[in-house]
């Protein structure tokens, strides 16, 4: 019977220790350059993006005064999640981010096509899909970026970014985008020889218009930051309260969430501006872009507090806030 006890004792205690080695080794293994990627946008810990930038553009940005500008992509998550947005990372699998919003029924996943280590590098290549009520929307100018992430000081750091974009020439609703345009109009009856372009209401591309909602979500994006950071006074109806730059410390005054091109409030054609920031601390706010003089036929955009984006095809704003189509 002893020899059974001591025996017994002897296979736990291996079992222990071969436990304990295992998760001494999971403690002490090192970040991979997938990990680092993550904590680098997605941390919630602030001062990671600074983190895993090079050295030398840390130094050059450290010199300018403008590195604390970069430290809101530190709580980058916190953000999305603060707005309603279903957020999970994956530190491996082919899926690197997958997000919704309850409030579209639209869903992001940025996937993982290629992972390439060679020694000190890796270069990370990731795609973007959106999925509209489970469905995948065909969209030809999705871009795929390849983040090349080096060590530095046994530190994985973002040493650069490439950016392609595919332009398929053969895809039918890129053909069907581009032959739209350039319709000739019906010739009247008797003429012959001549040709008539079609008149078109817009005379902006519809890229813009991305571009517009992409600056409306960096706005309402900085205006969760800020009343979080400045509690008391809540929402701010200043746009050059979140201003990008300029010295000295960030404050209410100048927040250094957004950039000055952004926080002039004109931008690709449009005019931004925040209002019906009531109460102390401010509640709730309205944001709006609408398109300057020079814009014939644009659309309005406005928001709230809520986050969600709507526009109205009149350019008027009182439209859009009244019953604005919701943007996808």
């Amino acid at each position: 019977m002893r020899r059974v006890v001591v025996s017994l004792a002897v296979a736990i205690l291996c079992v222990a220790g071969s436990w304990a080695r295992t998760a001494t080794a999971a403690q002490t293994a090192p970040q991979t350059a997938r990990q680092a990627l993550l904590e680098m946008f997605f941390s919630k810990t602030a001062g990671t993006f600074v983190k895993h930038l090079p050295m030398a553009t840390r130094t050059a940005l450290e010199k300018s005064g403008a590195l604390a500008n970069l430290q809101q992509y530190s709580v980058m998550l916190s953000q999305l999640e603060a707005q309603g947005q279903n957020v999970q990372t994956f530190e491996t699998g082919s899926v690197l981010l997958s997000g919704d919003d309850p409030k579209t029924s639209q869903k992001v996943e940025i996937t993982v096509e290629n992972d390439a280590l060679r020694g000190d590098q890796d270069d990370i290549e990731l795609t973007f899909h959106i999925y509209k009520n489970g469905q995948e929307e065909r969209t030809p100018f999705m871009p795929q970026m390849t983040f090349s992430m080096k060590q530095e000081a046994q530190v994985w750091k973002l040493n650069e970014i490439s950016v392609t974009i595919h332009l398929p020439l053969a895809d039918p609703d890129f053909l069907k985008a581009i032959t739209e345009k350039m319709t000739p109009a019906p010739q009247s009856a008797g003429t012959t020889g001549t040709f008539t372009p079609r008149p078109q209401v817009s005379v902006q591309p519809a890229s813009s218009d991305t571009m517009v909602v992409a600056a409306m979500r960096t706005i309402l994006t900085a205006e969760v930051t800020y009343a979080s950071t400045y509690s008391t006074v809540g929402y701010s109806c200043s746009l050059s309260s979140l201003d990008g730059f300029g010295g000295g410390a960030p404050n209410e005054h100048q927040a250094m969430l957004i950039n000055s091109g952004l926080a002039s409030g004109k931008k690709y054609g449009f005019v931004f501006a925040l209002s019906e920031c009531a109460g102390t601390p401010a509640t709730g706010f309205r944001l709006t872009a609408v398109p300057n003089g020079n814009s014939f036929g644009r659309k309005a955009f406005c928001a709230d507090q809520s986050g969600v984006i709507r526009s109205s095809s009149d350019g008027n704003a009182a439209t859009c806030l009244a019953g604005g189509a919701v943007v996808q």
